[in-house]
């Protein structure tokens, strides 16, 4: 099974972006002014978190820069590229995560296609 990094990574080459991954700890102030660290890990594309996955600009510029056309219905989300069906995904009460998976995972099927 593939990991969501690797479908990112694909996503991103079939995009012809050139993306970073990073690690970072974001802290912020939690109960009783105590100072909570997280540790976080991602992609990055002109010095911006990229995340077509949890981010709807992102799966939006992803979809528009391959030509995708996204068709939402009442239960699943289809992402069709150059006339043929790239990936569906049912949403189970969540068309927008959905849609942002179908897109990711369509620009990966492109990704996995380049040499």
């Amino acid at each position: 099974m593939i990991t969501d990094r690797e479908l990112l990574e694909l996503a991103a080459k079939s995009a012809g972006y050139a993306v970073d991954w990073r690690e970072w700890v974001r802290s912020h102030v939690a109960e009783f002014a105590t100072v909570k660290h997280v540790k976080c890990a991602g992609f990055w594309l002109d010095g911006e978190e990229w995340n077509p996955l949890t981010d709807d600009g992102d799966a939006m510029r992803l979809a528009v820069k391959l030509g995708m056309l996204v068709d939402v219905t009442a239960f699943s989300v289809t992402a069709i590229v150059n006339g043929t069906i790239s990936a569906q995904e049912k949403h189970n009460g969540d068309p927008y995560a959905a849609t942002r998976r179908a897109i990711v995972r369509a620009a990966a099927a492109i990704g996995e296609g380049m040499k």
